[in-house]
């Protein structure tokens, strides 16, 4: 599926809807690899963001190479929580109504509690779980289903101020697949005008913000790791000991990363939770 618009094409400078690890911080350094490494416009390449979380990658490799096909593999049914932004927005406005006198970031008493549970439950629209703890739980906390939800003992006022922008460009010109990443990999692998982008589910680190990240255990890395072959662009982080899987393959004679070349960030989650992330590339 290609997605296509007429409406003017904005450049997005994060996703358009709440998504744990969508790589904002490393667009400057994402969109100077691609600059660098592939020629003019993206004539006669493909860039394949595997691992498509949010999208926020593909669109700007799609705007930075206009003329590179582009496939997202959305993994996580992003693109069904962008078709619902009009939803998402009317809930959040009666949700910022409802706790209008409640500090931000302040805890709700237990009335309004009931009250904003209440809200959720008769909402005839979409309910986007994404936004929900977005807006109402700890930076970092995510949830499963509803039930889960409306358990919680303490919720806390992060609602945000103003509706999400409309997004009806943001995947333009953008092929939209969702498939297992051993089945995406082998179609296009053989192309050497293919760049892999990989944001694989990190391993060692907290995955439970990735819908599917159950299915993404340590096989799962070994086999991705089979697949990989330049040029790629790989993101990781210090946990998973991904530089030091490198430098052991290359130690082992496998030029497909041998050279490969990487730029760090430090980033946070929240207060006190920082660590390392890594944009492993080769080309």
């Amino acid at each position: 599926m290609v997605i296509s618009s007429k409406a003017q094409v904005k450049l997005f400078k994060q996703a358009p809807l709440p998504f744990i690890g969508q790589k904002r911080n490393f667009l400057r350094h994402f969109m100077k690899v691609l600059d660098e490494n592939i020629e003019g416009q993206g004539e006669s390449w493909t860039i394949i963001d595997v691992f498509g979380g949010s999208g926020l990658l593909a669109h700007h490799a799609k705007q930075l190479k206009p003329n590179a096909r582009v496939i997202y593999n959305d993994f996580e049914n992003y693109a069904h929580r962008l078709a619902h932004i009009e939803d998402i927005n009317r809930l959040r406005r009666l949700l910022s109504d409802l706790l209008k006198d409640v500090p931000i970031k302040g805890r709700i008493d237990k009335k309004t509690r009931n009250l904003v549970i209440e809200v959720i439950r008769n909402f005839d629209g979409y309910i986007d779980l994404n936004s929900l703890q977005t807006w109402l739980l700890f930076s970092g906390a995510t949830l499963e289903n509803l039930n889960q939800l409306y358990k919680e003992a303490a919720l806390y006022n992060r609602v945000r101020k103003n509706d999400y922008p409309l997004a009806a460009s943001y995947l333009d010109g953008i092929e939209v697949v969702s498939k297992s990443f051993d089945a995406l990999l082998p179609e296009h692998v053989n192309n050497k005008n293919t760049l892999l982008v990989l944001d694989p589910p990190y391993l060692f680190s907290e995955q439970k913000a990735y819908r599917k990240a159950e299915e993404f255990r340590f096989i799962s890395f070994i086999r991705l790791m089979t697949l990989i072959r330049p040029p790629f662009i790989l993101f990781s982080n210090k946990h998973s000991e991904i530089i030091e899987y490198l430098d052991y393959m290359t130690e082992q004679k496998n030029e497909r990363f041998k050279g490969y070349d990487f730029v760090s960030i430090n980033a946070h989650v929240n207060t006190g939770h920082r660590y390392e992330d890594y944009l492993i590339f080769k080309f």
